[in-house]
């Protein structure tokens, strides 16, 4: 797990338990086939996790409590 990733998407939830759900959601999402929402150079190697985190920490996916992770509206 990329620790900086990690540090700057929990910054963007306060409830650890939501963010620990919202993060994997969003991981199982990018698992099962999800568009990326951030670049990333190819043969990039990362795991679905460390992407879901990138996605939290540069606000392209918003997790709020009573929903799946969401895109940010425009």
């Amino acid at each position: 797990m990329n620790e900086e990733y990690l540090a700057r998407a929990r910054e963007k939830v306060d409830d650890v338990r939501l963010f620990i759900n919202g993060v994997s959601a969003r991981a199982a999402q990018l698992a099962k086939g999800a568009k990326r929402l951030v670049p990333l150079p190819p043969n990039d190697e990362q795991s679905n996790l460390d992407i879901a985190l990138l996605e939290v920490a540069e606000g392209k996916v918003i997790i709020t409590r009573g929903s799946e992770t969401e895109k940010p509206k425009r």
